[in-house]
């Protein structure tokens, strides 16, 4: 049997999968299969929070859990500085893209090996897997930031003017967890040792990156080092848009963090794309 739609031939009795023959059909390809898109992120989210006794409110407890956790260590045990602002309100605002990006790389880096069912079964691009990955973090981010107004309320805390800025540093997150997600997601497929490896970066990342504190505590003269983490610039943007002038922004992370992001999807979409008419014989 010969499964075909730009598949190329088969002999009679194999199965044939095979991705777009063109950059220009593969994108088309990608469009045609929007409702698969739509489906695996609902999926996603009903397999979440499926016969869990506090359901969605996990997407508040976690976040919530960690918060306290990194107040006690680097507020009250560390001291360290809060620019006049609540600690807790500081660390929230600090979580909130770090949960979004820690979440979207490792259900996408687990993505295609949890679907290799279907993967070996019929064609589709494999992006619609990685993408509906990357939207159920997001969907996750969301209810997050509904408990953020809630601590703003709790404080008595109004964001500024620059608050309009956010969606630029929302698109920052997207499109680096979504870079990091298609290299750890094709990398994972033919070396599985990649499965043990991630949850260890990303639980190095949260102490690396300025979730927990300002990343004005690092020292001058390594801060240009240390923010070509794209995180530290797209952590102080969501402190900068969301708690004000005071917290300060530190603008070669900005920069950094950009080219960082643009970097990073380019070149996780060039290697997804190059290994991905291997993933069904790999799988």
């Amino acid at each position: 049997m010969a499964l075909s739609d730009s598949f190329g031939t088969s002999s009679p009795g194999q199965l044939l999968i095979e991705a777009g023959s063109t950059e220009r059909q593969y994108w088309r390809d990608l469009w045609r299969y929007r409702e698969l898109f739509y489906f695996l992120a609902w999926r996603d989210l009903l397999v979440r929070y499926k016969q869990t006794v506090v359901g969605v409110s996990w997407s508040f407890i976690r976040p919530l859990l960690t918060m306290i956790v990194l107040t006690v260590v680097f507020g009250k045990l560390g001291k360290m500085p809060s620019g006049g602002v609540p600690y807790p309100l500081l660390v929230f605002c600090g979580m909130l893209p770090w949960q979004f990006f820690s979440t979207a790389v490792t259900e996408s880096g687990n993505s295609l090996v949890s679907n290799s069912n279907l993967i070996s079964k019929v064609y589709f691009p494999r992006l619609v897997i990685i993408g509906s990955s990357v939207i159920t973090s997001f969907v996750d981010f969301l209810i997050s930031a509904a408990f953020l107004v809630v601590l703003m309320v709790w404080y008595h805390y109004a964001p500024p003017v620059a608050v309009l800025f956010l969606p630029l540093f929302v698109m920052l997150v997207f499109g680096a967890s979504l870079g990091v997600g298609l290299w750890i997601a094709a990398l994972m497929v033919e070396y599985r040792d990649f499965r043990f490896i991630v949850p260890f970066i990303v639980q190095f990342g949260l102490y690396i990156s300025p979730v927990g504190f300002q990343s004005g505590v690092v020292p001058e003269r390594f801060r240009l080092l240390y923010a070509l983490n794209p995180m530290v610039g797209i952590i102080d943007g969501f402190r900068w848009c969301l708690l004000g002038a005071r917290n300060g922004i530190y603008r070669p992370g900005i920069l950094i963090a950009v080219i960082d992001v643009i970097v990073l999807v380019a070149s996780g979409i060039w290697y997804f794309r190059k290994t991905e008419q291997t993933f069904a014989d790999v799988i």
